[in-house]
């Protein structure tokens, strides 16, 4: 979406301290470009006094990012979590605790149980199946007709991926990337005051009670290399169905650590090529681009919009002084539109020499376990969809979701255009 001069005028309108880039609507409605530019311009490191989500510093520049996201004993996952919204526990209700809202030494006891599931040699082996499913659900595509990339690739592909890895009953995959919409669907995050939290946290206990009888179903049985075996056969995590915070939180952020990185970058990568289609050609002229064009996706789309920290004592950071217990929020999307490290910024280019340098996902002890599982099904389902089809043309009004955690895209009308 190309911002109007009406929006990018009220951004620098905005009294610099009134300035809220955590607001719904501005992913929502795409118009958060002008504001997060302002902010890197006059003040990457930003203190908001009162806003929904409270007070807090944004954090937008790509350096300070990393200085943020790599200094984990100053900066906590763990004292209150790595979303903008506080938790507000509700009396009789299972919050949920997991690897990656704990700081060291238990961080990295959690988070070794199930990193052996990305590990090199895994992949290896995950790649034909990938392949194989990718071009499955390619070659069912009704070319010549309008329909939703979303539902029919991007969550179609993610949710047979997720079933695997969790050896989860196939047929009722879908369900799986349901349990993950749910899980950021709060009205801090979506701006919707109207959703349903009794019902929403029971449709997490469902989850909860699937994965359960899924989980006692897998004890006694030989070791394999999906998710639930890898954490029933750790010593760390072995018992991990006894705790229901425990239990209920790993899951979740393991769902939707698989879900939205891989589905979102599949429909920002569609919508990205469409807005430049002199990347499209150059990707025709040369398909080995494919692989750092998926950086370049990852980087452009940004999947998680930010991750937060809480200061565990006094520091300076560029220039601000931040106290002990202030939220400091990374915005992961503005540092990957930086100018100072990106050129052109806000242009996809395939080819572009730093795409790898994105943050989208983290970095530090807490970066994405996941990024080259999910580099590999970028790379497979593109390497796919350019041996079949010229040109996959969007077609319609794209939908994106008012959601300041997950930069997420609910509707890309397409229609294919064979070789």
């Amino acid at each position: 979406m190309n911002i109007t001069a009406d929006q990018a005028a009220q951004a620098n309108a905005t009294a610099l301290e009134d300035i809220d880039v955590s607001r719904p609507e501005l992913f929502g409605d795409d118009t958060w470009r002008p504001w997060f530019a302002r902010l890197r311009k006059e003040a990457p490191v930003h203190y908001l006094a009162d806003s929904v989500n409270g007070s807090f510093w944004s954090v937008t520049s790509h350096d300070l990012i990393k200085q943020v996201d790599s200094n984990n004993t100053v900066f906590s996952s763990e004292k209150k979590g790595i979303a903008i919204v506080d938790p507000v526990p509700v009396e009789g209700q299972i919050q949920g605790r997991n690897f990656i809202s704990m700081d060291e030494p238990e961080h990295a006891k959690q988070r070794s149980a199930v990193t052996p599931v990305v590990a090199p040699r895994n992949l290896a082996e995950l790649e034909p199946l990938i392949r194989e499913r990718a071009v499955d659900i390619l070659e069912n595509l009704p070319v010549g007709e309008t329909f939703n990339w979303v539902q029919e690739v991007s969550v179609e592909l993610t949710a047979r991926m997720l079933a695997t890895l969790f050896d989860f009953p196939y047929e009722e995959r879908r369900k799986l990337i349901h349990w993950s919409d749910i899980t950021t669907n709060i009205p801090q995050v979506t701006g919707d005051d109207s959703i349903d939290m009794q019902g929403r946290y029971d449709e997490l206990m469902e989850c909860a009670g699937a994965f359960y009888q899924l989980w006692m179903s897998k004890l006694g049985q030989p070791a394999s290399f999906d998710l639930i075996s890898l954490l029933q056969n750790n010593p760390e995590t072995a018992n991990m169905n006894e705790d229901p915070e425990l239990f209920l939180g790993n899951l979740l952020l393991l769902i939707v650590g698989g879900n939205d990185t891989t589905r979102n970058s599949i429909s920002g990568g569609i919508l990205a090529l469409n807005q430049y289609p002199d990347e499209y050609q150059k990707l025709r002229d040369n398909p080995k681009l494919i692989p750092n064009m998926v950086s370049e996706m990852v980087r452009w789309q940004t999947p998680v919009i930010h991750m937060r920290r809480t200061a565990l004592q006094d520091v300076e950071l560029g220039g601000q002084q931040i106290k002990e217990g202030d939220k400091v929020v990374m915005w992961y999307l503005s540092g990957n539109r930086d100018e100072n490290i990106f050129p052109d910024a806000d242009r996809l280019i395939i080819d572009r020499p730093n795409a790898r340098a994105h943050v989208s996902f983290g970095f530090g002890v807490h970066r994405c376990m996941g990024n080259r599982l999910a580099e590999m099904q970028l790379r497979v389902l593109w390497e796919e969809i350019m041996q079949r089809f010229h040109t996959v043309e969007v077609a319609g009004d794209i939908e994106r979701l008012p959601n300041n955690f997950i930069r997420g895209i609910k509707e890309v009308p397409v229609r294919l255009h064979p070789l």
